[in-house]
């Protein structure tokens, strides 16, 4: 705008018959209904897309006279009411109980993230942690769950992201203000707009609390940038992910102790808690000083907080957890701090990895905060296990109290319209509702082949179509000339779909590997050149601005793309983000993720891919190593050459290229000249969406969240609140009682194991225990069995459930059965010994291998290694008198 311009915008009014228009364009319900998106389209397509199909704001600019013409229209209303009619319908029906993981209507649970990404029009979100926690809201609306959700309201979002002509990525800001947001100002029990506040390094700050709508689903989300708070202050929301660590610090504490206090001044009272990656763990601290205040002692609030709270870490690598610096810590929350109970330093070392040095770790805290932990797949649950062992210093890695609960996509979101009609001809309506029944998914192999092909190819050339568009825009920016933009998308063509399109899009961290297909390009231009049999790879993704090994892999795409031999077969379009990416997993032939093993925490953009019909190529990690079946997709196993990364890469490459030059591409070209498509590859198709759409959906996620987590959560908070904190202030000493005396536990044999014995006669075991003023009721002597040599049993409980002893019974361990039997003690000695005895009766026969080991047991303990304590009898020990 020059120096003689004046900004001035007018605003349309909406017809009555369009009246509500606005509702709809204000609840993010937008975001996954696609007829309420279309009503906006259909005013005005080209404007729709230049305001990044924000409906707020094209409500704001859209020119009268069609909104007038729209009230006219019978087309236009028709579409209007039934989208009118689903929102009321569906907002009508409330939230519930969840009966299936026993929760009431009054079990609320409150979802804390620094990230949610709904939309792409409401940039508040990085990457995968922040959709993952969008689809869960979505989902948790699907399923009428009583819940809210808690995050901030950055006036920068993540950046909008240009890559030059030199392949260098430039960060545009993504601003973002209320006005332009689904967000209106939340509202206290009298009506009052609600600003809380917060000291941080000596100032009060106010926190002023918008509300969001996400279909039936509050989501609060915070904002310091208000005219009475510290210039300094009023930047602690600016951005996601920007600053330094003391910006950190400050985001984090926004987030977790004014989340809270917005929560119960918009008078919500959440039974369970459920912190989405260690940024929001502060919120424990402040319940606990809640309860402190109220005159309870700082370990009883911890029990009592603890036991309501679910703590989920998506992270892989112990770098990627936040540790701050204790002095930073306290100068901006050391009066927070004080109001505790407890000293500074006991404070600090509840979130170190070892007391009395190092920083002061969000996951840790995290940990010593909650008594219900999970990672998202069955590998990263190995993993994190490892990482956070150190919270359970004694309990081996595999059975500590972390488990798992693996990522899915909310499938109205990233279906594609044209798929949801085609399963509503062949599955019926009703599979939205069933997205987890694998026996009616399994119906989708049905279709007729050439059905599914024309349903495949018209969505493949949607995406065509939609790149096109975007490239022209990108190198006519750049200023490349009409005749090499024409060259670059000769294989994009709409008019001839029936090219091989490979897909990757995701964020450009160096151990994503994005450029391992380019590690031999002699062996790449091979694959790539068949003019009969040609592939066209396409490349998105954003570096943070800070990674600059990231943005060079980044240009070093952009470098190969346009070398001669790869000019239109190696594609790099900017601007990823949501509507990029839905486009990119719907619309490709092939999905390729090259993560190094084991560092895909889950992943999600292949399940998106594999709902739509794309065929999975992916290192078998994360997700996909629960998601492969051997006919759905192609793995690239995990390389054994981990110590060396150049010969890792090495090997992972080669194997991509196997794959690719022997199945993927002759496979897809295996064309019946009498269809026009590939009957092979038509099925692997629809294998790939039949066997992952039912389990890797968010409605199973959720399910399994409520079930495992969300329920035994809300039934142990209320048990250890109850009576002012009775059954917390129990525990509380119990575990003191025990970690004081757990150094003079000591386990002797009585008897030995025997090398061999029959499978019809028990085994028998004593064990004498010097309990170091401990009861016999604290201490419980378990055996354990595991298989060294043995038949297969599919179900062994079933073959021992009859045969009597102790308690007992198979777990099964990162895979693996493990059977474990309790003893029984005998009255203990004065001199503070117990003997535990045990009729060992093993399901299995063949060589076994048998430890025996002690454990604390307290009924109100919610996992048997929750102290982290854990005593095994040394089996060279030579058995003293029985």
């Amino acid at each position: 705008m020059s120096g003689h311009e004046f900004p001035l915008h007018i605003e349309p009014r909406l017809p009555e018959r369009l009246g509500r228009l606005g509702e709809l364009a204000a609840n993010l319900w937008f975001s996954w209904h696609r007829p309420t998106r279309h009503l906006f389209e259909m005013l005005d397509r080209d404007l729709w897309w230049r305001t990044e199909r924000n409906p707020r704001v094209f409500l704001r600019c859209v020119d009268q006279s069609l909104l007038e013409l729209a009230a006219t229209n019978d087309t236009f209303l028709a579409a209007y009411r039934r989208a009118l009619s689903e929102f009321d319908s569906y907002r009508e029906q409330g939230t519930g109980a969840f009966r299936a993981a026993g929760l009431g209507e009054s079990d609320l649970i409150a979802y804390f993230c620094a990230e949610f990404g709904f939309h792409e029009s409401f940039p508040i979100y990085s990457g995968g942690l922040g959709i993952l926690a969008g689809d869960h809201c979505k989902t948790a609306s699907d399923l009428r769950l009583p819940f809210v959700a808690v995050g901030l309201l950055y006036r920068r979002g993540y950046f909008s992201q240009r890559i030059g002509s030199d392949g260098q990525q430039i960060a545009d800001d993504a601003r973002v203000t209320p006005q332009d947001a689904p967000v209106s100002p939340a509202l206290d029990a009298a009506g009052n707009e609600i600003i809380v506040g917060l000291r941080l390094a000596g100032r009060d700050v106010a926190v002023r609390v918008w509300r969001a709508e996400v279909g039936r689903v509050p989501l609060l989300l915070l904002d310091t940038d208000l005219p009475q708070n510290d210039p300094d202050d009023r930047e602690i929301t600016r951005q996601l992910y920007g600053g330094d660590s003391r910006t950190r610090l400050r985001q984090e504490s926004v987030l977790g102790i004014a989340g809270v206090r917005a929560l119960r001044a918009a008078g919500f009272e959440p039974r369970v808690w459920h912190i989405n990656e260690g940024h929001a763990a502060f919120q424990i601290v402040e319940r606990v000083r809640e309860l402190v205040a109220s005159g309870q002692p700082f370990d009883a609030a911890m029990e009592a907080v603890a036991g309501s709270t679910v703590f989920t870490t998506h992270t892989p690598v112990s770098a990627g957890h936040d540790v701050f610096d204790p002095h930073l810590l306290f100068e901006h929350l050391g009066e927070f701090v004080a109001g505790l109970g407890v000293s500074a330093e006991q404070f600090v070392d509840m979130a170190r990895e070892h007391p009395g040095h190092g920083g002061f770790n969000m996951t840790r805290l995290a940990l010593a905060g909650s008594r219900h932990v999970n990672g998202v797949s069955r590998i990263h649950r190995q993993v994190t296990s490892g990482i956070c062992s150190g919270a359970w210093p004694e309990v081996d890695r595999a059975e500590n109290p972390v488990g798992y609960v693996t990522n899915g996509v909310h499938v109205p979101t990233f279906m594609q319209t044209e798929w949801a009609e085609l399963l509503d001809q062949h599955l019926g309506p009703g599979w939205r509702y069933q997205l987890s029944d694998r026996e009616l998914m399994a119906r989708i192999e049905e279709i007729p082949d050439g059905r599914f092909w024309y349903v495949r190819q018209q969505v493949k050339i949607s995406m065509l179509q939609g790149l096109r568009e975007r490239l022209r825009r990108q190198h006519g920016r750049n200023e490349q000339s009409a005749a090499h933009i024409h060259r670059l998308l000769k294989y994009l063509d709409p008019d001839r779909p029936n090219i091989l399109t490979v897909g990757f899009a995701r964020r450009f961290a160096t151990y994503k590997r994005a450029t391992l297909l380019l590690q031999d390009l002699g062996w790449l231009r091979q694959i790539v050149d068949g003019e009969d049999r040609p592939v066209v790879f396409i490349f998105a993704g954003k570096a943070h601005p800070a990674d600059h090994p990231g943005q060079q892999l980044l240009r070093e795409l952009h470098r190969v793309a346009n070398l001669p031999e790869f000019l239109g077969k190696l594609l790099l379009v900017e601007g990823y983000d949501m509507g990029l990416g839905r486009l990119l997993t719907s619309g490709v032939d092939v999905w390729l993720n090259t993560p190094v093993h084991p560092m895909e925490a889950s992943g999600t953009s292949g399940m998106k891919a594999a709902i739509n019909g794309t065929v999975n190529l992916s290192v078998l990690d994360g997700w996909w190593a629960e998601g492969y079946d051997g006919t759905n997709g192609w793995v690239i196993p995990p390389s054994l050459l981990d110590a060396d990364p150049a010969a890792r890469d090495h090997h992972d490459a080669r194997t991509l290229y196997e794959i690719l030059q022997d199945e993927v591409v002759p496979l897809y070209y295996a064309r019946d000249e009498r269809l026009g498509y590939s009957p092979g590859w038509v099925r692997i198709c629809k294998r790939s969406m039949a066997t992952i759409l039912p389990h890797f959906n968010m409605q199973r996620a959720v399910q399994d969240y409520a079930t495992l987590f969300y329920g035994p959560a809300a039934r142990r908070g209320v048990a250890l609140s109850a009576n002012g904190l009775e059954r917390a202030r129990t525990l509380a000493g119990w575990k003191a009682r025990v970690r004081a005396a757990w150094p003079g536990v000591v386990l002797r044999p009585v008897t030995s194991v025997p090398p061999r014995a029959d499978f019809s006669a028990p085994v028998s075991l004593a064990v004498d225990v010097h309990l170091n003023g401990l009861a016999p009721a604290d201490v419980q002597l378990e055996c354990v069995v595991r298989r060294a040599l043995c038949s297969e049993l599919t179900a062994p409980v079933r073959q021992f459930a009859d045969r009597g002893g102790g308690e007992y019974g198979v777990r099964y361990v990162d895979g693996e059965p493990v059977y474990v039997q309790a003893f029984t003690p005998e009255v203990p000695g004065a001199d503070g010994w117990c003997r535990y005895r045990l009729e060992l009766r093993s399901p299995w026969c063949g060589g076994l291998r048998v430890q025996v080991r002690a454990v604390p047991r307290h009924a109100d303990l919610q996992h048997a290694a929750e102290l982290g304590l854990m005593r095994w009898l040394d089996a060279s020990v030579t058995p003293g008198p029985g």
